[in-house]
């Protein structure tokens, strides 16, 4: 995909910050707020010539794994009429899928890539606040069917609370930790839960937990926020659920599109519209973007089809300031992954979650892509001779669809 000229970045930004100006005054946001962006629409390689060691003899092992590690299947989120209503069913009727179909599926190593990322987010805020203290509480916000239970039952919490506006979806993710819970040796640790069938964008959670006086540590919020920008009020009850009951030095944390990505595309494209065979994204029109309820359509290959609301994130973290919070870091995920990347443990993570697809010059392996153009980058990056073989990588066509994503955190300010 082509990058935009400066000038064209420079409109799109103009764009935006125009809108900014317009936002109502209970934001309390400046009107010229800047916004980055990073297009990394190349494949992203890593060296897996150790995979081979790292899992031999650990056959049955991986399987167990993957039937651990759920989907990564961005949850859902928003009101329970209108919109929130398709989103909450669109979820509630995915179905589960055997370990044999999904190591099938087209985009088995993207699921496993941003499942990756996941982890390694929990991990490292898991970590800060355990510097701090032992006894770890979290707010899983957006828990789906539970696909990061196992994250939080290694990384050793104390207490977590899941919530979700589809209520099969918080019946799958009770049974799924009631499940894990059984399967746990004598004397072996895992949190107390509870689980909540609530729209995060418009009911205020603390009302509904057994304890209205709850603390968290951190609230997760992984592929969901994107849905409450359908209106400032969702946009701020979810953060002020995300938020309210954080302690002080607590951390809000998440990942969602990249607006300002999102837009680059579309302005690039000569329709209304843009994508490939693993993912498409369509608006109603181009060069209106309005801050709140901008929808868009969002269709990611066997997963996710449903609509979806652009989050300028300069705005996001103006209103973030009114309940306290202050960023710590937003990153693309490629600007994650190759930072993240360079710690060993992140490494071995990456090869056990099988979070990139192995390939060589050699055509010894079937691939999931059959499209010609999908390993140019890792052909290239081998003839350049910066890697041994088997190499690990994306396709283009999966690269393209995850990185449109970024990770965020945010700190409660004392």
């Amino acid at each position: 995909m082509a990058d935009l000229t400066k000038a064209e970045e420079q409109q799109v930004e103009k764009s935006l910050d125009e809108e900014v100006e317009e936002t109502p005054r209970t934001l309390e946001a400046d009107s010229g707020i800047g916004c980055e962006g990073d297009s990394s629409t190349s494949g992203t390689v890593h060296s897996t010539e150790n995979e081979k060691e790292v899992d031999s003899g650990n056959q049955d092992d991986r399987a167990k794994r993957k039937n651990l590690d759920p989907e990564d299947e961005p949850p859902k989120k928003v009101r329970e009429t209108g919109h929130g209503q398709t989103v909450a069913a669109h979820y509630n009727e995915l179905q589960e899928v055997g370990l044999e179909k999904r190591s099938q599926s087209r985009i088995f190593y993207l699921r496993n890539f941003n499942n990756w990322t996941k982890s390694v987010l929990i991990g490292e805020f898991i970590d800060r606040v355990r510097r701090k203290k032992s006894d770890i509480t979290v707010l899983d916000l957006g828990c789906g069917k539970g696909g990061d239970l196992l994250k939080w039952k290694k990384g050793r919490i104390k207490k977590l609370v899941c919530t979700d506006i589809a209520d099969i979806s918080v019946q799958q993710c009770k049974q799924r930790y009631e499940d894990m819970k059984a399967r746990c040796r004598y004397n072996e640790h895992i949190f107390d839960a509870e689980f909540i069938q609530a729209d995060s964008t418009k009911d205020l959670l603390s009302s509904k937990y057994n304890d209205p006086d709850l603390r968290f540590d951190i609230c997760s919020c992984q592929f969901v926020y994107h849905y409450s920008f359908e209106t400032y009020e969702q946009a701020d009850m979810m953060l002020k659920n995300a938020c309210g009951n954080l302690s002080p030095g607590g951390y809000f944390i998440g990942t969602t599109p990249n607006s300002f990505e999102l837009v680059k595309r579309l302005e690039a494209s000569e329709t209304n519209s843009f994508g490939n065979d693993v993912y498409s994204v369509k608006f109603e029109k181009k060069g209106e973007y309005p801050l709140f309820g901008c929808k868009y359509d969002f269709h990611l290959e066997e997963v996710v089809d449903v609509p979806e609301f652009l989050v300028y994130f300069p705005l996001l973290e103006e209103m973030a300031k009114k309940h306290g919070m202050k960023l710590v870091y937003k990153m693309t995920f490629r600007e994650f992954y190759e930072e993240k990347i360079k710690n060993e443990e992140h490494k071995m993570l990456l090869r056990r979650m099988q979070a990139l697809e192995p390939y060589s010059t050699f055509g010894d392996s079937r691939l999931v892509s059959d499209k010609p153009d999908d390993y140019e980058h890792a052909k290239e990056f081998i003839k350049d001779g910066k890697a041994k073989l088997p190499l690990g990588t994306l396709s283009k066509s999966e690269w393209e669809a995850t990185s449109i994503y970024l990770v965020f955190a945010f700190e409660k300010q004392l």
